[in-house]
């Protein structure tokens, strides 16, 4: 399809919902989608829903609120510790469909409550054919809609068309959970989500076009970047080993493969 085309039968499929629940993280695709959804189906029909939970920046949240007001759309954040799901925590390679699994039955139990029976995501096109997506097997049992796959919209096309709406997140760097720093089998606890949580708020003060701190195990810390901020990083070596050694980490690297979405995805194929 034409992009015109895509535009015409995202904007359709919204009109045959009548009213929605979006799944907002503030990210490219979930604010183009809840922008698209309030020009199409009106404030009074459109509900901006944000997990926040310990697998999620804490800024996440400040900016989904942020960007709610600046479209004046109803917004609320709910709760959810993952953590506590031995499925989800155990970290095994279905890690990500439990995690959505938990994730999306809360937002359709939150829909249901406020009568509204459609949930959407941002999921697009790219997504069902790029990297290791268990998570997409979640939102089909849970009956989740993802209108920007089913309109065939690619990431580039959303940023296109988030541009041409003024949208803030148009050029944003992809973000994933923190749970996505762990590698498989290795449990997901509390305490070593902080301490990767604050190392990456760290990393985030650098001007870092993107970054992840890979919890490699419990002696190694293994960091992403891309090749071209590699100097950035070095620039602040000192206080990084600092940091990371009064967390236990012994051995503090630089992937000199640079970043890569799903790295920690390697291991499977």
């Amino acid at each position: 399809m034409e992009k015109e085309e895509k535009i015409e039968y995202l904007r359709s499929s919204l009109i045959k919902m009548k009213n929605v629940v979006v799944a907002f993280s503030a990210g490219v695709d979930s604010t183009f989608l809840l922008k698209f959804a309030l020009d199409t189906l009106g404030r009074d029909n459109v509900l901006a829903v944000t997990v926040s939970s310990p697998i999620r920046f804490e800024n996440e949240s400040s900016q989904a609120v942020k960007i709610a007001k600046e479209l004046n759309v109803r917004h609320v954040i709910i709760d959810l510790d993952e953590t506590k799901d031995g499925n989800f925590a155990k970290n095994d390679p279905l890690r990500c469909y439990y995690c959505k699994y938990l994730t999306f039955s809360k937002l359709k139990e939150f829909a249901r409550k406020d009568g509204i029976e459609f949930v959407i995501d941002g999921t697009n096109y790219d997504d069902v054919s790029k990297d290791y997506r268990p998570g997409l097997k979640a939102l089909s049992e849970l009956g989740i809609f993802s209108p920007l796959k089913d309109a065939q919209l690619t990431k580039k096309e959303i940023r296109e068309l988030s541009k041409q709406m003024n949208l803030p997140t148009w050029d944003k760097f992809p973000q994933t959970c923190l749970a996505t720093r762990f590698p498989y089998g290795m449990e997901i606890t509390m305490e070593r989500l902080k301490k990767v949580s604050k190392i990456e708020s760290y990393l985030e003060t650098l001007g870092l076009k993107v970054h992840r701190a890979r919890y490699h195990d419990d002696r190694t810390l293994r960091i992403e970047v891309l090749p071209e901020d590699f100097s950035k990083l070095m620039d602040s070596k000192n206080e990084i080993i600092m940091m990371a050694k009064e967390m236990g980490f012994n051995y503090i690297t630089l992937d000199l493969e640079g970043y890569r979405s799903g790295s920690l995805n390697e291991v499977l194929k």
